[in-house]
């Protein structure tokens, strides 16, 4: 019995080391003196990129501020979890707390400024001009990053979160010099935004089995079923929008897709939260988007909107 008493502290502490060494990283030097560039041009264009990428989880419409929000999708099995406040409030807001540079790198590895891995900031094929601009906008005067001295939670990971974290970590190379596809070739432009914006997130499988890295090699990719949940806790399977046409989107015209995205409006249905209404992104990169889902394999696969 003292053996097994010994024993047991001895494997939860290795759990404990094994955990944290999986969940911190070595952040290292890479671009540690980059400063972002501003003009007036560079912050609008800003806005429109973090409205378009962020404001899905970090936007918080009872504040009209990027104070975050209850991240819903997460199991409450593995704790409770908040997206990050990201104006510019000294006592809760991130965009004081961390300098350009870490900005940077956590949104090309993942990688935060005290370790931790953060996959849902993970975006390795970001062009450096579109970080910058998105940087520039969040240290901008716009009122939606103003100071917003408030949380609307603190985020804790039990045991079992930490555990699926630890063995599901899994940062992101930093690549230098990513450049934005050219707007005069709208299928490249579009699968840029595809995985950039995030669609493949929720429209694939599931969240739990995205590659960042290589998006196509995401399981189901874009062919929906991943479980969301509403503001009010409902869930909701994400749509196939491959151009399959009995199951995806493949009678869509071009008008109907730039009404679903930017309107709300599907064909035969009207779309629901979390689908977000990206009224700042532009028909040409609506339309770029729609040219790339047309040349992705088509997958049968019936999706339940009830």
């Amino acid at each position: 019995m003292k053996n097994k008493h010994i024993v047991i502290p001895a494997i939860i502490l290795t759990v404990v080391a094994v955990i944290s060494c999986k969940t911190h990283f070595d952040r290292g030097t890479a671009g540690s003196d980059y400063k972002a560039v501003a003009s007036p041009g560079i912050i609008e264009r800003g806005k429109a990129l973090t409205f378009s990428i962020c404001a899905g989880c970090h936007y918080n419409r009872g504040l009209h501020k990027f104070a975050g929000n209850p991240m819903n999708d997460v199991p409450p099995i593995a704790g409770k979890v908040f997206s990050a406040n990201l104006t510019h409030s000294k006592t809760h807001g991130i965009a004081p707390k961390y300098t350009d540079a870490e900005i940077r790198y956590l949104l090309k590895t993942g990688i935060a400024k005290d370790g931790r891995f953060l996959s849902y900031m993970l975006r390795p094929n970001m062009a450096d001009e579109d970080i910058n601009d998105i940087i520039a906008f969040l240290r901008s005067d716009a009122p939606s990053v103003r100071a917003a001295d408030v949380t609307v939670g603190l985020t804790h990971y039990n045991v079992v979160g930490k555990t699926y974290l630890a063995f599901t970590a899994n940062p992101a190379p930093y690549r230098r010099n990513v450049k934005r596809p050219s707007q005069n070739d709208p299928v490249a432009l579009g699968r840029y935004l595809v995985d950039n914006i995030g669609c493949y997130h929720c429209h694939s499988k599931s969240l739990k089995s995205l590659n960042a890295v290589n998006p196509e090699q995401t399981s189901g990719y874009l062919a929906g079923g991943a479980t969301l949940k509403s503001e009010g806790g409902r869930e909701i399977k994400a749509s196939n929008i491959t151009p399959d046409k009995n199951t995806g989107i493949g009678d869509y015209t071009t008008e109907d897709f730039r009404r679903a995205v930017k309107d709300g409006q599907a064909p035969h249905r009207k779309l629901r939260p979390p689908m977000e209404k990206f009224e700042y992104l532009t028909d040409k990169e609506v339309d770029a988007i729609y040219a790339y889902l047309m040349t992705v394999p088509p997958k049968q696969h019936v999706v339940s909107h009830l």
